[in-house]
């Protein structure tokens, strides 16, 4: 794909995008961008106590995303994001202030900072939307088995996915494909992982028929 740039995955904690970045960047020869877990100073500290962590939790990861959001500009490589700037403004700290653990004035301060920034920031050629219900969620993120995450409680991962919702149902940005992957192992089974990739394939074609068609 000549000009393909950015792929992004989204989906919430436990869904398995940072798998599913990692096999489709070894598939294609991708380079993946992953999500600042491992070297994020406050996310210990923010599942002990999400109200006062919060609002430094989601600076860093605003942050983070935008400088990644650079890196794609400016790199001649086809990258695949693990999660986007778009899901830490309209899922996490959307969801932060509707739960009260974010006040009106530093949610209000945390979206113009987001404001600006979007300016600069253009949305990836796919986004792929990975559906998990709360089941196989807790069931990820159990195998997993970070301690980090023993914290999470069933009704925060149950807000989080309204707001995904919510927001895959309006987004326009680009093109979207969504991959329901309750049903589906594509860690253990082949034949799972393949039918990811025969979708991406569709939606990578369609691009690609796109960019080639004809001026008029």
């Amino acid at each position: 794909m000549n000009n393909l740039k950015h792929i992004a995955i989204a989906g919430n904690i436990g869904s398995g995008k940072t798998t599913l970045a990692e096999k489709l960047s070894r598939h294609y020869g991708w380079t993946p961008l992953y999500e600042s877990v491992d070297h994020n100073p406050y996310l210990k500290d923010f599942y002990s106590d999400m109200t006062r962590w919060a609002f430094h939790l989601q600076i860093f990861f605003l942050n983070s995303r935008f400088n990644q959001v650079h890196q794609i500009r400016n790199s001649e490589k086809t990258i695949i994001q693990d999660r986007t700037i778009y899901e830490d403004a309209h899922i996490f700290a959307a969801n932060l202030h509707k739960s009260g653990h974010i006040s009106d004035r530093d949610y209000q301060s945390y979206l113009d900072i987001f404001n600006s920034m979007i300016n600069f920031v253009k949305p990836p050629d796919l986004l792929i939307y990975l559906k998990a219900d709360i089941p196989k969620l807790v069931q990820q993120i159990q195998k997993r088995n970070r301690e980090f995450e023993y914290n999470i409680k069933l009704e925060y991962l149950k807000t989080l996915n309204e707001h995904y919702e919510k927001w895959i149902g309006q987004y326009k940005q680009g093109k979207l494909l969504i991959i329901d992957v309750n049903r589906l192992d594509f860690v253990e089974r082949v034949e799972d992982f393949s039918m990811i990739v025969g979708k991406v394939e569709l939606e990578l074609n369609s691009l690609f028929s796109v960019q080639n068609q004809p001026l008029r």
